[in-house]
């Protein structure tokens, strides 16, 4: 029986391994992970991780030929084959501070495999890595290896969150980068059967370890540089009149183009595309090519000014002041359908919001209070370590309260900013919060979800982005 074992728990080894067990019941699957809380939860009804369809996967798996343990060790050493899913958080200090990976994590994982290991292993990386990371590990199990041979492969993985489970049963593509040797291209075809039980073959790409590497740095790069790109047609649709959807539709409809990730928005968020870019932009910089690494970072910095024009329009709008007055978040994830809310844009514009001594009031339906707090208390980048290791209970913040519901949210506001697009908030009684509210009531729609004819019809002063501006809004420029 092939053994596969997976190092790191999280939001990827989790639910990859999870349908490679489903779809593969031959093969015994192990997720191992030292934090003893998040593998408890992986054995509990309550998951770690919200991802719809990610429950009945598991439970059909769980203990015929998925497990989940805290023996790192013993897991590692019966695999065949090892994935590597740790941590890979921006350095905040020294060398390449704020760009580059820190890859302490990684290395203790390969140090610990070479450690433990009694038999050839392939060791697969599927973090999102540095190009040229194989190679560093490659050295560390080689000069550690007491005549192991290890294999290395870069599977990077291509899940978008909300819909992890469908992107796996159904990929575009998998991506395995191996050694152009006999042993590595025999280590490619074995990750390659695994995938073939529901894969087909012509959607399997095989290459070289560093195409694979990069791919996956480029694919996040140009998904980030396609927001970005109508986020700043969005900024010149308010200043011409024009309207962003529009504008967007008519650009999606050309075929070289097409339609997908034009929505313009208060900017985007997730763990990967932020960290990818600067890690794209670190490499560009090492490898002495610094226009390149420009042209990459204007995407982030588009996204910074997305949410601080949102957050200077919401100030602006408010008789330039927001001190003391309740503002309502609706949405605090980073996207819908998912709990996460790692770089979630919400993070900046609450910061920038309490900065200006509002009082807010944030609902999201998949986030708890405790994860907010820790959010808005938590330094730039501190998210991406292991839970055990960031700060134990940040100081909760007292102008921040957080409630389970989005008309408790919205009581005596001053202002509602809806800054996740989950679906509930497209249907909820505007009219009812409309009454609730302090007038001037405003809505900020931060992912253009609301109907702004119907709320301003209600008597809302109403901002959508990238739409024609409320004559209010005329009146009261927000200084960018």
């Amino acid at each position: 029986m092939v053994k596969i074992c997976c190092i790191g728990a999280g939001y990827v080894g989790g639910p990859t391994m999870a349908v490679i067990a489903l779809k593969c019941p031959e093969i015994e699957v192990a997720v191992v992970d030292i934090s003893v809380s998040r593998i408890a939860a992986w054995n509990s009804d309550t998951l770690p991780i919200y991802e719809p369809g990610l429950d009945e996967v598991v439970k059909k798996c769980r203990g015929k030929n998925l497990f989940f343990s805290t023996d790192v060790e013993k897991h590692v050493s019966e695999a065949d084959i090892v994935f590597v899913s740790v941590n890979t958080p921006t350095k905040t200090q020294g060398l390449g501070a704020g760009k580059a990976a820190d890859l302490t994590y990684w290395e203790s994982a390969a140090r610990m495999i070479a450690d433990v290991s009694k038999s050839n292993k392939i060791v697969v990386e599927k973090s999102t890595v540095p190009v040229k990371t194989a190679e560093a590990i490659e050295k560390i199990l080689n000069h550690n290896s007491k005549g192991i041979d290890f294999q290395i492969l870069s599977n990077p993985e291509f899940l978008a969150e909300g819909t992890a489970i469908q992107d796996l049963f159904n990929p575009d593509r998998v991506l395995i980068g191996g050694r152009e040797t006999p042993e590595g291209q025999k280590a490619i075809e074995a990750l390659r059967d695994v995938y073939a039980h529901w894969v087909p073959m012509d959607r399997i790409i095989c290459t070289n370890l560093w195409s694979a590497e990069l791919s996956k740095l480029a694919a996040n790069a140009f998904l980030a540089q396609r927001i970005s790109s109508v986020n700043a047609m969005s900024a010149l649709c308010e200043a011409t009149g024009a309207d962003v959807s529009e504008v967007s539709h008519a650009v999606g409809k050309d075929t070289r183009i097409g339609s997908k990730f034009l929505n313009a928005s208060v900017g985007f968020g997730g763990s990967c595309f932020q960290k990818d870019i600067l890690n794209l932009v670190y490499i560009c910089e090492c490898n002495g090519l610094p226009e390149v690494a420009n042209y990459w970072k204007q995407v982030i910095k588009i996204n910074d000014y997305q949410k601080t024009r949102f957050v200077n329009r919401i100030v602006s709008s408010m008789f330039n002041t927001v001190s003391g007055k309740k503002i309502a978040i609706l949405g605090f994830a980073f996207k819908k359908d998912t709990g996460d809310t790692r770089e979630t844009p919400a993070i900046d514009v609450c910061k920038g919001l309490l900065g200006d001594k509002a009082l807010l009031s944030i609902y999201d339906p998949q986030v708890n209070e405790e994860q907010i707090q820790r959010d808005l208390a938590m330094k730039k980048f501190d998210w991406d370590h292991p839970v055990h290791l960031q700060p134990m209970s940040p100081t909760s913040i007292k102008q921040v309260n957080v409630v389970w519901d989005a008309y408790a949210a919205t009581k005596d506001a001053h202002g509602v900013c809806i800054l996740t697009e989950w679906d509930e908030f497209k249907t909820l009684d505007y009219q009812r919060i409309y009454d609730n509210m302090r007038k001037p009531a405003f809505v900020f729609d931060g992912r253009n979800v609301v109907d702004e004819a119907k709320l301003r019809a209600i008597g809302f002063i109403v901002y959508s982005i990238g739409k024609p501006l409320d004559q209010w809004l005329k009146d009261m420029p927000a200084v960018a």
